[in-house]
């Protein structure tokens, strides 16, 4: 009876010993898999940034063109009105204003578009009475307000970002606005401000409708200005702000792809010595064990 117990103990041990090893070998394929996948994604964020590098290049090449447009059609407003260059003033008294919103379809680029979707919440919360209608450029923009500001939306666009954007996309959206059917009575651009390859800025742009400019008593500064040419001009200035603030978000954006790919390079990088750390020691401790069993079984006979 004796001998009965001792061989069924023995039994025992050794079947907990098998399920300790099937337990360490089962660890050491968990971390091989995890292991594997991390070194996949590192891949792919090392070639995202190099394809977010060369797309910044040619956006930052662009933008210095770009910006003579934004430049020049922001002097005109400025001039007849000096204090709509403070970006408060267009949402200080109006009743009704529409918000053009800069962003893209396409993520992995940080904050670029929740900091533009910020402030329109933030603009549109503080609304009260005032009829504050949105022109969402980039599905990010209109995702960002679907679910508390859907009613907010008036025109959406899609398809940003895929490529560079062009005077004929801020056309079609500055078409969009004007035939909205919509009477504003003035509006804000919101976009990102390119600063540098690793800092960019939310800034506004002031924008007005013909009356409004009519309105305007610096207007007659302006030499040989009938009604046709300001409208034809009012119409021009918008798609040329428009288009000033695509190119500023693009090349913002694809900065900050990079940045963020970068990171994410360099934390996998993180991630893959930790693993190998622990595979290694996962496998060691599963050879060490095996080996204190043969002894173990070789000291008994």
């Amino acid at each position: 009876m004796l001998r009965q117990g001792a061989g069924t103990l023995q039994l025992v041990g050794q079947g907990l010993a098998q399920a300790e090893q099937a337990r360490g070998f089962a660890t050491l394929k968990d971390i091989s898999i995890r292991l594997k996948s991390v070194k996949n994604i590192q891949k792919i964020t090392k070639s995202m940034k190099m394809v977010a590098a060369a797309k910044y290049a040619k956006a930052e090449r662009d933008l210095k063109g770009a910006r003579a447009y934004g430049v020049g059609a922001k002097a005109f407003f400025d001039n007849i009105d000096p204090v709509a260059a403070d970006q408060a003033a267009p949402t200080a008294e109006a009743k009704k204003q529409v918000l053009v919103l800069i962003t893209s379809d396409r993520g992995l680029c940080g904050a670029v578009h929740s900091s533009v979707v910020k402030e329109a919440k933030r603009i549109l919360s503080d609304a009260g009475d005032k009829d504050i209608r949105v022109v969402a450029i980039g599905d990010k923009s209109r995702a960002g307000l679907q679910r508390v500001f859907a009613k907010h939306i008036m025109v959406s666009g899609n398809e940003i970002g895929r490529a560079p954007p062009t005077f004929a996309d801020a056309s079609i959206a500055a078409k969009a606005v004007l035939d909205s059917g919509f009477d504003f009575e003035t509006g804000t651009i919101i976009f990102n401000r390119f600063k540098s390859v690793v800092s960019y800025e939310t800034s506004k742009l002031p924008i007005l409708p013909l009356e409004a400019i009519k309105a305007k008593e610096a207007l007659t500064t302006y030499d040989s200005v009938d009604d046709d040419v300001l409208q034809s001009y009012s119409e021009y200035s918008l798609a040329q702000l428009i288009y000033y603030a695509m190119k500023e978000s693009a090349t913002s954006e694809q900065s900050s792809r990079m940045t963020a790919m970068d990171g994410a390079s360099k934390n996998a990088g993180e991630m893959i010595d930790k693993l190998t750390l622990a595979f290694n020691r996962t496998r060691q401790a599963v050879i060490t064990r095996e080996l204190i069993e043969i002894i173990s079984g070789a000291a008994c006979v």
